[in-house]
C-alpha cells in the first residue's frame, strides 16, 4: 500500500484522543474509521474526508479540494484533499472536523457476512 505515512501519523495525532478509531487498508490506501463508519482516508499524498453532502459543492471550490472520483464515479459527500489544501493545520483540522461533524450523522456500512 502507497500512502502518506506523514500524513497517516497527522491524522493518527489528530484522532488520538477519540474512542473507537480503527484503521483499515482498503482503496490503495489507509482508510480511518470513526464508530465504525469511514470518515477520513489516504490515498496517495491525498486526505478523503466524507463530509456531509449538503457541503460538498461548496467544500470543492475550496483550495487543493476536489469530488472524490477513484472508480471514475463522482460521489457527492466525498472530496480529496491535496497537500495545498492542508498545508496549515487551521486547513488541516478544517477538513478533519468537517469529517467528523458528519460522521454523527453518517450511516454504517452494511456489515458483510
Amino acid at each position: 500500500m502507497a500512502y502518506n505515512e506523514k500524513l497517516a501519523n497527522r491524522i493518527r495525532e489528530k484522532f488520538s484522543s477519540l474512542p473507537n478509531i480503527e484503521e483499515k487498508e482498503m482503496m490503495g490506501g489507509l482508510t480511518f474509521m470513526y464508530n465504525g463508519k469511514m470518515c477520513v482516508g489516504i490515498i496517495k499524498d491525498e486526505m478523503m474526508c466524507r463530509i456531509d453532502p449538503s457541503l460538498h459543492e461548496m467544500a470543492v471550490e475550496k483550495t487543493g479540494c476536489r469530488t472524490m472520483d477513484f472508480t471514475k464515479r463522482p460521489m457527492k459527500g466525498y472530496v480529496m484533499v491535496d497537500d495545498s489544501g492542508m498545508k496549515s493545520k487551521k486547513d488541516f483540522d478544517y477538513w478533519i472536523d468537517q469529517a467528523l461533524d458528519f460522521n454523527k450523522k453518517a450511516k454504517a456500512s452494511k456489515k458483510k457476512k
